[in-house]
């Protein structure tokens, strides 16, 4: 499959492709790679993907850098990929490499360890093939689409799964150009984190090239029956053709989402940024892969009432895809950062009102979890070391949340305008770079603090960062809306409201959590019984809604929900609500025989991720 094209492509992106310094040097505990000797600085896929084998199967083509004249080795991440040769390039000439696949590591996979002799090869080639269970994508059949006609496959390579799927160095401390020559079944689209076509080939052939240098984690790749849809010149949806215009009606506003951030922190550098629906078993809200974010199709809810997560994954434009965090302990620099940005786009567009709802609900969820969860206290500091931790099982919301409002803090004390100049000069000098907290830490105190007199101290940044918990001189926020609320509840709680007095048709999507977060953890079936039966709870296709009031459901023994909850469980993916759902049924000695069986039939259709997650709840309980 090797052309003279493929490697005239892969030769462009060599000379557009910066030369990337790695602005911190602490070593990626999630990586087997050594980006101080040699790092890969463009790369070149050529492969097939075989829906009947469920496998990705040819080379990949890595362009090297190296930093050490003494390296004699590359070591690369890996996790389940057969390899079949590996060859060595100096000039034009390739030639065998002798290789070692060390045993898998239950967490970091394999380290494929590979001899470039005495003199350092220009590239390397490896021939591989996927495993069908490959952690990183997911295969789905025909029935499990929308449409029910074709088969359906994408990857999630989000945190170190891209090592499942092409061998490489799976760090985001390395970020590199890409090109691509994809086979697919003909008919299908296929897409990826670059340059996309509208519409599918009539020969399953696609060629791609990303030309901004990007960490592996964004790397991805979908396939499938997929149309395409304009909301902008450079804003656009692609979807299955029967979700396809509802999704278009929902994410009506993403081009004012992209002038707004760019109002605030300069240029999007993208080019194209468009939205790929992908069916519910993908397993996270968004991915913001550059250029084609991944949505799950749980945020359509008709009223866009939810596209707050649309503005995430766009921020992340910004902060996370062009300033990226060089470790997976260093997580804050990508998602606190994003959630601030987001805040600030929605408050753009939708008013203050709207945004501050939308921060106290996160806000007060976070200080709940700490209080209710056994969260440790070393994942409820900024930076952290998850040193033989998986990143994907970590408690990440503390890098969400106690992010943003560490910075919520600093333009309480500092100003909104002088933060925004800050990070605009942030985004622009570190742009298509990855840095650690050190280095942040610096440029904060050089370009922000030392500007401010005494308006924050170095003990209260080290507070925020270092220590666990939410600091006690965190700014309290409040909303007008859910004070109003807040009253409601209490009222409907002492019986002096009747459930069906309740205001909850004129509520929004965000009243009506704070409403349900807000109950007290037991509850009368009486009381759960009205609030049903006024408003449709347990039949909302608010996805958001509907979780809130499932859980409530389990925790209270509310048998009413359950043909609801079994069907939401079975067709949607999503960990942020399957995972707590299932443990909330684990626990329960009288749910969990039924939430075992409602989990043997909905797993086939759960991607690795999540199915990782629900096995490890059931095997810690009894059956």
């Amino acid at each position: 499959m090797r052309s003279v094209s493929a490697l005239l492509h892969l030769f462009i992106l060599l000379l557009a492709a910066p030369t990337i310094a790695l602005a911190g040097n602490s070593a990626d505990p999630h990586s087997y790679a050594q980006p101080d000797q040699v790092t890969i600085k463009a790369m070149h896929l050529d492969l097939d993907a075989d829906f009947a084998s469920q496998t990705l199967a040819g080379s990949v083509e890595l362009a090297l850098d190296w930093h050490q004249r003494s390296a004699r080795e590359l070591v690369l991440d890996s996790r389940d990929l057969s390899i079949e040769r590996v060859e060595l390039r100096r000039g034009q000439r390739w030639r065998p490499a002798d290789y070692a696949l060390a045993e898998a590591d239950p967490i970091l996979g394999s380290r494929l360890s590979i001899d470039t002799g005495r003199r350092q090869p220009d590239a390397v080639r490896i021939h591989y093939r996927t495993a069908p269970t490959a952690s990183g994508l997911q295969w789905l059949g025909a029935e499990q689409t929308l449409g029910k006609r074709e088969p359906f496959m994408f990857s999630q390579s989000q945190a170190i799964h891209a090592r499942s799927w092409v061998p490489l160095q799976d760090t985001p401390a390395v970020r590199y150009t890409y090109s691509a020559d994809i086979q697919a079944p003909a008919g299908l689209l296929v897409l990826m984190s670059a340059e996309n076509p509208f519409e599918a080939s009539a020969d399953g052939r696609y060629r791609f090239t990303m030309e901004q240098p990007i960490p592996s984690y964004l790397m991805a790749i979908a396939i499938g029956r997929l149309e395409f849809k304009p909301i902008s010149e450079r804003a656009g949806v692609f979807a299955e053709p029967e979700r396809l215009d509802e999704a278009v009606y929902e994410f009506a506003d993403t081009e004012r989402m992209i002038a707004a951030a760019e109002a605030l922190y300069g240029e999007y550098r993208w080019g194209r940024y468009d939205l790929l629906i992908l069916p519910p078993s993908f397993p996270y809200g968004g991915m913001e892969n550059p250029r084609l974010s991944f949505i799950t199709p749980t945020v359509i809810a008709g009223d866009r009432s939810l596209v707050q997560l649309i503005a995430h994954e766009l921020a992340h434009s910004w902060s996370g895809n062009l300033v990226t965090n060089d470790t997976w302990n260093s997580f804050w620099l990508n998602e606190g950062f994003t959630s601030y940005v987001e805040n600030r786009i929605i408050q753009a567009l939708f008013g203050a009102e709207r945004a501050d709802m939308e921060f106290v609900l996160d806000a007060r969820g976070l200080a709940r979890d700490y209080e209710q969860l056994p969260v440790e206290p070393s994942l409820q500091r900024l930076v952290q070391d998850l040193t033989g931790l998986d990143p994907d099982a970590i408690y990440t919301t503390t890098s969400y949340t106690k992010g943003a409002w560490f910075l919520r803090f600093l333009e309480q004390r500092v100003g909104r305008e002088p933060l925004d100049t800050f990070l605009r000069e942030y985004f622009d000098h570190f742009a298509f770079r990855s840095i650690d907290n050190d280095t942040f830490r610096a440029w904060l105190d050089e370009h922000l603090l030392s500007r401010h007199g005494e308006a924050v101290t170095a003990a209260q940044i080290d507070t925020w960062l270092n220590e666990p918990g939410i600091p006690e001189f965190a700014p309290v926020y409040e909303s007008a809306a859910f004070a109003r609320v807040d009253g409601q509840r209490e009222a409907f709680l002492a019986g002096e409201q009747a459930a069906s007095e309740l205001p909850g048709a004129d509520w929004n999507t965000h009243e009506w959590l704070y409403f349900l977060n807000g109950l007290p953890a037991a509850l009368e079936q009486e009381q759960l019984q009205a609030l049903d039966q006024a408003f449709g709870l347990t039949q909302t296709g608010n996805s958001e809604i509907a979780f809130a009031w499932y859980l409530i459901g389990i925790n209270n023994g509310y048998p009413a929900i359950r043909p609801g909850l079994e069907q939401f469980l079975v067709e949607v993916g999503r960990r942020k609500f399957v995972v707590p759902l299932y443990r909330a049924l684990a626990e329960r000695e009288s749910d969990r025989r039924w939430g075992r069986s409602i989990y043997q039939r909905a797993r086939p259709g759960y991607h690795p991720i999540t199915s990782a997650s629900v096995d490890e709840i059931f095997s810690q309980t009894q059956p």
